[in-house]
């Protein structure tokens, strides 16, 4: 059993965050240290949202081995202006049940800290909405794609195929 510091010891750097999820829950990222996770910055108005589909699709299939989680973001004036709005849009138009955590910033100075740590790590910012990050269970690998590498693509689906 670990006590409080160790606990805390043992989930740092890219795991330790929590965040409210449109889904009326909290997701930490310590839970999935030991799989894939695939963070996606989402809008509700974007050429690319129909990339909902391959996101479901994907953490339907691979639940128990990889956490896809996506962050509606209005950084690029394309995201819908409440939670409600954005949890609606997502559930009704495509059936999402990934986990969607309230709506962030992706870049610049009010960047969450996930994504400020993930920048700092590739050295990529998001250029546009659905711009994807992979991490590797771990931690210490990190892959940056841009918007329009799909979430099904052969790029990823290389880089997921040991843990899935």
């Amino acid at each position: 059993m670990l006590v409080a510091n160790e606990a805390s010891a043992a989930c740092s750097g890219l795991y330790n965050h929590q965040f409210n999820t449109l889904q009326g829950t909290i997701i930490n990222l310590c839970d999935y240290q030991d799989k894939p996770i695939l963070v996606v910055n989402t809008a509700s108005k974007c050429g690319f949202t129909p990339q909902f589909e391959n996101l479901e699709s994907m953490y339907r299939k691979n639940k128990p081995n990889l956490l896809v989680i996506g962050f509606p973001s209005n950084d690029f004036q394309q995201e819908l202006s409440s939670d409600k709005e954005i949890g609606d849009f997502c559930k009704n138009t495509y059936k999402v049940e990934f986990p969607m955590v309230t709506k962030t910033s992706v870049v610049g100075p009010n960047a969450n800290h996930l994504y400020k740590q993930l920048i700092q790590k590739t050295g990529m910012a998001p250029s546009w909405n659905f711009y994807k990050y992979l991490i590797l269970p771990g931690g210490e690998n990190v892959y940056a794609f841009n918007s329009d590498v799909k979430p099904n693509s052969l790029e990823i689906a290389s880089l997921l195929k040991p843990y899935l």
